[in-house]
This record gives structure tokens, sequence and C-alpha cells, in this order.
């Protein structure tokens, strides 16, 4: 199934599949490595569900109002906002705009660190990002239940060590 359809994954437990976690990804009408990452990291897990609303794939309307409308769209339904800093470098007043209205529809947002850099992140990102994710699997869909539902992971580290 292509990323930017409506999806998510299934194993048989009943209450994140009825209720899967709705997310928009920023784009700019089309699929970066960024972007096609963040699926990977989410599928990876196996037993987190979501419904993607972003559609890069979309024929990018022409005027700028149009583009605006189709965004503000595709953002309604989501619960949580993932903002990619790699997009933003590419388009930022689209991405702005992304967040801009994330925040107006009072969607948080999760703001992806520099993949591959140790970079700062935009002024305008940082400003605006509730949380800043690192580029693993259980960083992002932990932000992503805390931003969208408030869940805290119940997850603990193991540290193994040998006394001697």
């Amino acid at each position: 199934m292509p990323i930017g359809e409506l999806h998510y994954r299934h194993d048989g437990t009943a209450d994140m599949t009825a209720d899967p976690i709705r997310l928009f990804v920023s784009h700019a009408w089309a699929e970066n490595d960024d972007y096609t990452r963040v699926f990977e990291y989410l599928e990876a897990s196996g037993k987190f569900y979501y419904v993607n609303t972003s559609q890069p794939q979309g024929k990018q309307p022409i005027d700028k109002e149009s583009q605006r409308e189709d965004l503000r769209r595709q953002i309604a339904p989501c619960e949580v906002v993932v903002v990619l800093p790699a997009v933003y470098q590419l388009a930022p007043e689209l991405v702005q705009f992304q967040m801009n209205f994330a925040k107006a529809a009072e969607r948080p947002i999760v703001a992806m660190e520099n993949f591959g850099s140790t970079a700062p992140l935009p002024k305008a990102i940082k400003e605006l990002a509730d949380e800043v994710s690192a580029w693993n699997e259980r960083s992002l869909i932990d932000a992503l239940r805390r931003q969208a539902r408030h869940q805290e992971s119940t997850r603990w580290d193991t540290i193994e060590f040998k006394l001697d």
C-alpha cells in the first residue's frame, strides 16, 4: 500500500486498531526520504496503529490559497502533526503555514530532529513544536502517543551489567 494512503496496521489488538492515532506529516506535495522514514519507523514497531491524513502524492494545487485549503483539509482530521526539518528547508513558507494552522486548530506538533546531522532545528520549528523527537522508533512513537492522546509509555529500559 502506498505510504500516502490512509491505513493502519493490524495484529489483533482491539484497543488501538479500533481507534488508531490520526497523524499528518509535513510535506510539499512530494515524498522525500525523511517523509518515508517516518513511516518506516512507525511500521517497524508492529504495535503502533495510525491513520495518515497527509497526501503528498496528490496533485499540487496551482495557486497559494488552493494549496492552503488542501492542507487545511489534510490537517483538520489529524490528532498530531509531525514536522520534518528537511521539508522546512525545501519549502519554509509552506511548512510554516502547516504549523500555524495546526496551532490554530489546537493540534500538537512533534518536530523531528535533523536526520544524520547535529544542526539545530530552525527557530520557527522550535518555537511552535510541543515536543522534539529523535530519529528512533521508540522516541517517535512515544512522542506521538504523548502529544495525541496524553498516553505515557509503560515501557522500562533494562540495563544489564556484570558485577565484579
